[in-house]
């Protein structure tokens, strides 16, 4: 027979006014962002309605972007935009994750302590800055580098360039403003900010887990590998779309760079090319009507793709959270 003093008692949280304070701002934030985004994307998506009403599914296949004639496509633009962010994240990701592991795991108190600065400092370089070095200090060197790489690899369509790199004199301005040399530049620019969140989350690697790996006879190495990345799985993949999201907004270090040319082509060793940010930066002061649609057009797509990288991402990182798979 069940009592009055068997029967499980409720408990009844009460929370204080701090806590719901902080609940309210945190839940009142958040709805602003989600507020913030959508009128971005309604916004876009009004203003670029009169160009889609007129291409259609055209404003995506076509190559040229010429107003006076009234043919606008972003085809040429979406591949330019997508071969710098990927060259882009090529070089970084390695970086980055080599930096994060030696800054986390290998370098000494006080070494990590400068190294941390010394990134966080590059995250704070104005984008024009990034964009004067690489125009002026980086493109001359890079291309030597460019014509060696056609030397050696031009059998590869990637790698081709239209001119002989054997030939008496040297085409230097077929090797420059290529899609390589604003990707390197782009590189250095994201490059800090997949490090910073690599590293936090590399740090985060529970104490115990490390000391258990080296009693069991592991090397340095060993706990890394067993411990410390697996545990940061979801910091690596939060880390690199924060860089690759980055990567394809960027728009002052490129339009320094670059020789815009509406041509879609995947030699990125190659002269001319031109991205969605570069796009309406350089056209947007003189665009008017029909083109001040596209434009908008153009930046909408970019908004649904960063948006939609952005997603997959928060879904992966979701599915694999930092710890899970934790193995010694």
């Amino acid at each position: 027979m069940t009592t009055e003093i068997d029967r499980p008692r409720r408990l009844r949280v009460g929370r204080t006014l701090g806590d719901r304070v902080f609940r309210g701002t945190a839940r009142g934030l958040g709805t602003l962002v989600l507020l913030v985004m959508g009128g971005i994307g309604i916004f876009l998506a009004i203003e670029a309605t009169p160009a889609f009403r007129e291409f259609g599914l055209g404003f995506f296949t076509t190559v040229d972007w010429n107003p006076e004639a009234r043919v606008l496509g972003i085809a040429a633009v979406l591949v330019g935009t997508i071969t710098v962010a990927t060259i882009a994240m090529i070089v970084a990701f390695p970086l980055a994750l080599g930096t994060a592991l030696y800054i986390s795991q290998y370098a000494a108190p006080k070494a990590k302590r400068w190294l941390i600065a010394m990134v966080d400092l590059m995250a704070s370089v104005p984008s024009v800055i990034y964009g004067l070095f690489g125009a002026y200090l980086l493109q001359p060197e890079m291309v030597y580098v460019s014509r060696w790489l056609h030397d050696m690899l031009g059998f590869i369509p990637v790698f081709q360039v239209d001119t002989d790199p054997d030939a008496a004199v040297f085409a230097q301005s077929r090797y420059a403003a290529s899609a390589l040399i604003a990707a390197l530049v782009v590189a250095m620019m994201v490059l800090p900010y997949a490090c910073m969140v690599m590293r936090e989350v590399f740090d985060q690697a529970p104490q115990g887990e490390r000391e258990a790996a080296y009693a069991l006879g592991s090397t340095r190495w060993g706990m890394v590998r067993s411990v410390v990345l697996p545990f940061g799985r979801g910091g690596i993949i939060g880390g690199t779309m924060l860089a690759l999201g980055r990567a394809l907004g960027e728009t002052i270090a490129v339009v320094l760079i670059i020789a815009p040319l509406f041509e879609v082509k995947v030699r990125i060793l190659e002269n001319g090319t031109i991205t969605v940010p570069a796009l309406i930066a350089t056209r947007y002061g003189e665009s008017v009507g029909i083109q001040l649609a596209g434009l908008l057009a153009a930046g909408l797509v970019l908004f649904v793709i960063t948006l939609v990288t952005n997603s997959i991402a928060a879904v992966i990182v979701t599915r694999s959270r930092s710890g899970a798979d934790t193995e010694i």
